[in-house]
């Protein structure tokens, strides 16, 4: 019997579903009538037999064979990739067919669900519920009933029905899933026929797929998924099973477990259960890559992190900074640009490591024997000797191929080259289910595997450990390098805080080496390998991932805490590649030079960069230098000419730098058709971060002409220009030279509620956050220039500013949290006769509201934070009606009610600041309202070390302190009636009360939530005055034998004050 062409093995028509990601919609072309027309042929065919009565009726022979060539003429008319079909007729077609053949007809039912499993994917068909329950019914019957030899093609047939149809396979779970399910049974491990568990994991992967507003597995089925995904991952490949069968199932298993992490939302919160994946992942990044043999752990183990413990890490010795010595260049010809940004890069290193030219060959294989696997050699040198020179021998065995023969395209198409190929789609697939168990764990705890995938700077006569970066350099496929790119850029997002603690501005000379130095050390080695990775790149869209990472990696580095140098590095090999021919590339440029001027505390490194002469590194030469995509006049405008004296771009103050002509010329200038949007969007924003070059520096008409344009830009009908202008506008109004410019703050105001319209979420997320910005400013010149600005500004502004807030308030959490921030500063920048007009009234009810409802929802923690933040703000107004209004309550129900209960203790600290801001008795409402919000308080610091999540613990000590200080604030205003309440809940609590309140006291100089430093003294003093408030009202009120609260503190201080002069002596 013959197997239709597609019914091979599913190798080609796994509804190649690699190709579209995790709720992705492949968009394809319109149906094609031809193929609609040849369906229904066959359907009319197929629905002129009728099943004959009986199982030994007469004719059934003749039935079969007419059967058999009609499927095999539907499989080979229809083989190849085609345009998708008419559904119905393609469902009927396949229900008509099993109607046709009894499941006792094994070849048969062998031949239908091979023609399932082909029409399904080559049409790109995903069968209707009716259908559905059917097909799934008849296949599933097959497996139980039919002979081994044709599970395979049935579990083919039954992965293409399950595709993107998870939520209408409820009933069938415990059939497929349950303890003794089919699929469990044939994808378990001990299966001998590996392409039978191939099959059973591939639609058990397919299994898992989400559908976006459809439920989801339930939680057993998710569990037992995961963990047959990970057992087929931890598995070794036999001596008797097939390399590319052993790869397709490895493939499977990893989009099974990406299907999880990205449908499901499934969160890995078992320390092992993330440490068992992640070492298995690390295992296939390398699957197959050329001269590697790695070995890896069954798991790996996070390492502590005193950036998120609260640790403080260890600081190097202070010493004097020491000189690395260069190398004699001498005279040089040939090759010596190569030999400079090979010293260059070599003093990154270090002294010592330097000597040692083979300081990254792997620790695997033959890789340290082999010339080409030498970085220094591989890219570095090849990539500046002349062009005429025979230089192959140094490259990468990548760079020798050809570009139409990147992915391994083989003239004589033979095995090997097919199974490196699938050996790539391991790797590629890998690196995606690494993405998304990124993007399902916090970066805190993605941090303690660090080192496990960042490369760091090897001792002397060590190997390199091999890193995402041994991919980026290493790995023949550029989609693959591409990978690796990605995640590293995912991994350096957001790194900020883990990063801060890296030093090595002075030399280590101790027996020990602090992390601080170790993390320096792994900024230091990523920079290298990277410019490394820049300059052997020939593919534009790996080469885009390299500088976008680079972007990531500049703007998370702390680079005030790391010898100079770095930035300059980069700088010089990033020029060229504005001028590179492809838009994507030219783009991920400006972003990196936006992230340079934007770095950490600038420095006098950045402002020599940015004085250096225009044509300073874009004359560079060799097979990595970017093509000059033309000679065009807007670039000869922005960029002079390598003739032109720099004496006067050096020395004059007035001319802008060379990049801010770039980005204005791109912005203004007819562009090109090789040019486009992304080029003036990016520069859009680029040129107009906060930098070195501020504003101030330019000349009048040149202030005139950025702010005019942004302004434009800001109407774009290109969702990317109209976003990056948005954004621009909320840098620019921090500048203290336009901040206190009326028309301007109104001019943005009105553009930024322009683009919080927008349809494009990213717009609106973008002006959201502009918005935000603009009313710090409002509330910055409040206190600067006093009641003058408020005067000045417009009133209806004003109410449309808080209308469209408002309505900010309610869109997705990326626009909630600046919104519910601006709201706050409105309703604090708030002048008397505003709250008397009628037409305010109603919406400053609407936006307290909004506030109180954003901090009692189950948005994100960023979200409720920043709305605590401004209930916090909305309290120092004081011409609101704080304590009298009807929404007081609700407001301080809400905030107790979080800082309480809140699992994130970063929200309820900052509930606890905004309860301790009112400075008036009344503002606090009634002796009920007082008692309440007391009595939250002292709850809040009895469960402050109560926490199922660890990561939160290392907050406790803060959320102790700043509501330490909200008691203290409660007591210096409380009046008669509050103090029974006080009494009883210090008499129920004392002890715990007293045992905090001692600790609060004994702190050095602390900085609260509101940026206030206080210091043991302070808190002293604060202390005294409310023990004599709270004696003076108790003396009258109650009599001098009654003080008891005033003793109970008086007591506390005293302790504090002998223990503080036990400790000085």
């Amino acid at each position: 019997m013959g197997i239709g062409p597609l019914g091979l093995k599913g190798a080609a028509g796994d509804r190649d579903w690699m190709a579209a990601g995790p709720g992705e919609e492949a968009a394809g072309p319109e149906p094609d009538p031809e193929s609609s027309g040849s369906i229904r042929r066959y359907l009319a065919r197929l629905s002129a037999l009728r099943p004959l009565p009986g199982p030994d009726r007469e004719g059934e022979s003749g039935r079969r064979t007419e059967l058999h060539l009609l499927f095999d003429q539907l499989i080979s008319e229809n083989c190849g990739p085609g345009a998708p079909g008419p559904t119905e007729d393609v469902c009927a077609l396949l229900v008509q067919a099993c109607q046709l053949v009894h499941l006792n007809q094994e070849h048969l039912v062998n031949k239908v669900c091979q023609l399932i499993h082909h029409l399904l994917n080559r049409f790109q068909v995903v069968v209707d519920e009716q259908n559905l329950d059917f097909l799934l019914s008849y296949s599933i019957s097959a497996l139980k009933q039919c002979s081994s030899w044709t599970h395979t093609e049935i579990l083919q047939a039954l992965a293409a029905l399950v595709y993107n149809n998870g939520p209408n396979c409820q009933k069938y779970l415990p059939d497929l899933l349950g303890k003794s399910g089919l699929l469990v049974q044939f994808s378990d491990l001990a299966q001998p026929d590996v392409e039978l568990r191939r099959a059973a994991v591939h639609s058990m992967a397919n299994l898992c797929l989400s559908v976006p507003g459809q439920p989801y597995l339930d939680e057993s089925y998710r569990s037992l998924c995961f963990q047959t995904f990970l057992s087929v991952l931890q598995s070794s490949k036999t001596s008797d099973v097939d390399d590319i069968t052993f790869c397709m199932l490895l493939q499977n298993a990893l989009k099974g477990i990406q299907s999880l992490l990205n449908g499901g939302k499934m969160k890995l919160m078992q320390t092992d259960q993330l440490g068992f994946l992640l070492a298995v992942l690390k295992k296939c990044m390398f699957y197959g890559l050329p001269g590697l043999n790695v070995e890896m752990p069954a798991v790996l183990y996070s390492a502590p992190l005193p950036q998120y413990d609260g640790r403080s890490p260890v600081k190097p010795e202070q010493s004097e900074l020491s000189t690395v010595k260069k190398k004699s260049k001498g005279k040089q010809k040939k090759g010596q640009l190569g030999e400079e940004v090979k010293e260059e890069l070599e003093s990154d290193i270090g002294d010592g490591a330097i000597h040692g030219m083979d300081i990254f060959q792997l620790h695997s294989g033959n890789a340290q024997n082999s010339p080409c696997l030498n970085p220094w050699n591989r890219t570095l040198d090849a990539a500046y000797v002349p062009a005429g020179k025979d230089h192959l021998s140094c490259y990468p065995s990548w760079k020798r191929i050809s570009s139409s023969e990147s992915e391994y395209s083989d003239a004589e198409g033979g095995i090997q080259s097919k199974m490196r190929s699938y050996q790539a789609k391991v790797r590629q697939g890998a690196l995606a289910c690494f993405l998304s168990t990124i993007k399902s764990i916090e970066k805190k705890v993605l941090y303690g595997y660090w080192s496990a995938f960042v490369p760091d700077t090897p001792g002397i006569g060590s190997p390199q450990s091999v890193s995402l970066m041994t991919i980026a350099l290493k790995d023949p496929s550029p989609k693959t390098r591409a990978c690796a790119l990605q995640v590293l850029s995912a991994t350096l997002e957001g790194s900020k805080q883990f990063l801060s603690v890296a030093e090595d501005t002075h030399d280590h000379k101790r027996a020990f080496t602090p992390f601080s130095v170790t993390i320096a050390s792994s900024i230091r080695e990523l920079h290298r390998c990277l410019l490394l990775a820049l300059v052997a790149e020939s593919s534009s869209q790996t080469l885009t991932q390299i500088i976008k990472c680079l972007a990531n990696l500049v703007s998370n580095a702390p680079y005030s805490r790391l010898k100079p140098g770095l930035l300059t590095r980069v700088w010089n090999q990033i020029k060229p590649y504005i001028r590179h021919k492809d838009v994507n590339v030219r783009v991920s440029s400006l972003t990196l030079f936006g992230a340079v001027v934007s770095a950490q505390a600038p420095s006098p490194e950045v402002q020599l960069l940015l004085q250096q002469p225009s044509s300073s590194g874009l004359s560079n030469s060799g097979t990595a230098t970017p093509r000059h995509v033309s000679s065009s006049e807007w670039w000869r405008r922005a960029l002079p000419s390598e003739g032109e004296p720099t004496d006067t771009w050096e020395s004059s103050s007035s001319e802008p730098c060379w990049l801010i002509r770039l980005c204005i010329s791109t912005v203004v200038l007819p562009r090109e058709d090789s040019y486009s949007d992304s080029d003036t969007s990016f520069t859009a924003s680029n040129v107009y971060e906060p930098s070195p070059v501020r504003l101030e520096s330019l000349q009048d008409d040149q202030q005139i002409l950025c702010i005019t344009l942004l302004l434009g830009l800001n109407h774009s009908e290109n969702p990317l220009v109209k976003a990056a202008a948005a954004r621009a506008l909320g840098v620019y109004v921090l500048f203290s030279c336009l901040r206190q410019d009326v028309m301007f703050v109104a001019d943005t105001a009105n553009a930024i509620l322009n683009s919080l319209q927008d349809k494009s979420p990213n717009v609106r997320a973008k002006a959201a956050w502009s918005l935000g910005n603009l009313t710090d400013t409002l509330i910055v010149n409040m206190e600067m220039i006093g009641q003058s600005f408020q005067e000045e500004f417009s009133d209806l502004l004003l109410l449309k500013m808080l209308r469209s807030a408002i309505e900010a308030s309610k869109d997705k959490d990326k626009v909630k949290s600046n919104a519910v921030r601006a709201l706050g500063n409105l309703l604090h920048f708030l002048q008397p006769y505003h709250i008397v007009k009628p037409r305010f009234i109603e919406t400053i009810k609407e936006s307290i509201q909004a506030l109180i409802s954003t901090v009692q929802s189950e948005a994100t923690m960023k979200v409720r934070w920043n709305a605590c933040y401004a209930l916090g703000n909305v309290f120092k107004n004081p011409a609101l009606p704080l304590g009298e209004a009807p929404w007081t309550a609700h407001a301080y129900n809400a905030l107790t009610s979080v800082v309480k209960s809140c699992k994130n203790f970063k929200v309820r600290i900052k509930s606890a600041m905004a309860l301790s801001i009112p400075t008036q008795r009344e503002c606090y409402g009634t002796t009920e309202q007082f008692s309440q919000i007391w009595s939250a308080l002292v709850i809040a610091l009895q469960k402050s070390e109560d926490t199922k999540d660890f990561l939160e613990f290392k907050y406790s000590a803060s959320l102790r302190t700043q509501i330490c200080q909200a008691l203290i604030h409660l007591l210096n205003l409380a009046n008669s009636t509050d103090l029974p309440f006080i009494r009883k809940t210090i008499a129920e609590n004392g002890d715990m009360i007293r045992s905090y309140v001692s600790q609060y006291m004994k702190l050095g100089v602390e900085e609260d939530e509101a940026g206030i430093h206080t210091n043991s003294h302070e808190r002293e003093r604060l202390l005294k005055r409310a023990i004599e408030h709270i004696c003076g009202i108790e003396e009258v009120s109650e009599g001098k034998a009654k003080v008891v609260v005033a003793a109970y503190l008086e007591d506390i201080l005293t302790n504090h004050i002998n223990s503080t002069e036990l400790t000085e002596a």
